[in-house]
């Protein structure tokens, strides 16, 4: 049986497999080995681990995760015509890559890993297709109970994206993302790719997103911290005792300590936190 490092050249594969990137699809491939293999150890030892990809493509975050040593990966790819591509990966893998055929926003990732992990400890390690990274990471950090099922993510969103994600209170960037994000989970912007390490070249710079489950968040129902934030930033221009009138406005605020004459971009995680218990 052949080995990860005797499989051909990615851009052999595409050739061989028409796998022109779809737009439709959301796909940017990234083919360097050198940039695959970055994103891999940004992700930690994943020794012991199985690690859940999504968008796979032609398979060369794939590659990268099990030559870093991945005990499994279970990748989840929707576009048919690349399962020929990670056939051979997985024919190389020694039994460590399961494909799943389907898509992502779809499926029951929690399950797939309950059947497929192992019982191992899970890392979330993917370049997603940029038209389903944000529901899907918002799907993650929604998992019930808390702490979650998996262990870390490291993700490659479009930059505006991942500033979004890691924004703090007072930045241009902070609205319902960041603080749902960092309300469950501690954040951080690995490093950035520019456009042209892609194929095709994406028209934006692209994040690498370190996220870690918090062992214990504050302890808020996580429903009403999205009404909150929806109301809040809704009208972020306009004072707490208007935007959220819909929910009580300044009574509301007080009862949480709030005082009503702030602005959403002015409150922190835990500031939220008060607002979504007293609603």
């Amino acid at each position: 049986m052949s080995h990860i490092d005797d499989l051909p050249p990615l851009r052999e594969v595409i050739a061989e497999h028409g796998l022109a990137a779809k737009k439709t699809l959301g796909q940017n491939f990234l083919l360097d080995l050198n940039i695959t293999l970055k994103v891999a150890r940004a992700a930690g030892d994943l020794s012991g681990h199985t690690v859940l990809e999504i968008g796979p493509g032609p398979g060369g975050l794939t590659r990268a995760l099990l030559a870093s040593g991945a005990e499994h990966v279970v990748a989840i790819e929707r576009d048919d015509r690349c399962l020929p591509a990670l056939a051979q990966i997985a024919e190389a893998s020694d039994g460590r890559l399961t494909v799943i055929s389907g898509d992502a926003l779809e499926l029951d990732h929690q399950a797939l890993l309950v059947e497929h992990g192992g019982g191992r400890p899970v890392r979330i390690v993917a370049n997603l297709p940029y038209n389903i990274a944000t529901p899907l990471f918002t799907g993650w950090l929604s998992a019930e109970p808390w702490p979650a099922w998996w262990a870390s993510a490291t993700l490659m969103f479009q930059k505006e994206v991942a500033q979004r994600i890691t924004a703090e209170p007072g930045d241009k960037a902070w609205g319902r993302l960041g603080v749902i994000s960092n309300w469950r989970c501690a954040t951080d912007i690995a490093f950035d790719l520019p456009p042209q390490v892609f194929t095709p070249p994406p028209k934006v710079t692209s994040s690498v997103i370190l996220a870690e489950p918090r062992a214990e968040p504050l302890d808020i129902d996580r429903r009403a911290l999205e009404k909150i934030t929806q109301a809040a930033f809704g009208q972020r221009r306009k004072m707490l005792r208007q935007s959220l009138k819909p929910l009580g406005g300044e009574a509301l605020a007080n009862r949480a300590g709030i005082e009503p004459t702030l602005r959403a971009e002015n409150l922190d995680v835990a500031d939220f936190a008060a607002l979504a218990r007293a609603l």
